[in-house]
C-alpha cells in the first residue's frame, strides 16, 4: 500500500514525539511516497525549532541521520494543478503538494495536520486518522 506522508508525520517521528509509535505502526509495509519539496520543509521545521529554541543544532543533525534512513519516494506534482487546490480550497502551495501527490498516486495521506486533513478531504482525498 502506497501512503503520501507530509511533515508533520516526518517531524513527529525523527524528533521522537508523542505519536511516533503509532506512525510506525500505521506505516509499517507501506510505501511511502510525498512531493519533493518535503526535503525544504524538513529544513524550514527545523530552523523554527531553532528559532524557538526548541532544538540545536546537533539534535538537528541526528534527526538528519533519521530522515535519510526513512525511505520515501518523491514525486513532482504539477504545479498548475496544485496551484489550482492552493486557490479553490484556500491553502498554502505546501499543503496543495501534497494534497495533488496523494491525488496523483491515488493514495491516503497521513499527516498530523487538522487544517491539511480538512483541505485533503475536500479535495475528494482519503486521508489516514491519527488518534490524539
Amino acid at each position: 500500500m502506497n501512503i503520501v506522508v507530509d511533515t508533520s508525520v516526518i517531524i513527529s517521528v525523527v524528533t521522537n514525539e508523542k505519536h511516533k509509535r503509532r506512525l510506525v505502526e500505521i506505516t509499517k509495509g507501506a510505501d511511502l511516497a510525498a512531493p519533493a519539496s518535503l526535503h525544504w520543509e524538513i529544513g524550514n521545521a527545523f530552523s523554527a525549532m531553532f528559532k524557538r529554541k526548541n532544538m540545536t543544532l546537533s539534535q538537528a543533525k541526528r534527526a538528519l541521520q533519521t530522515y535519510e534512513a526513512i525511505a520515501v519516494r518523491f514525486c513532482d506534482v504539477r504545479l498548475e494543478a496544485a496551484l489550482e487546490l492552493a486557490a479553490n480550497l484556500n491553502i498554502y502551495a505546501y499543503d496543495a503538494y501534497v494534497i495533488q501527490c496523494a491525488l496523483t498516486q491515488r493514495s491516503p495521506i497521513l499527516t498530523l495536520d487538522r487544517t491539511l486533513s480538512r483541505s485533503a478531504r475536500r479535495a475528494g482525498a482519503t486521508v489516514i486518522e491519527v488518534e490524539p
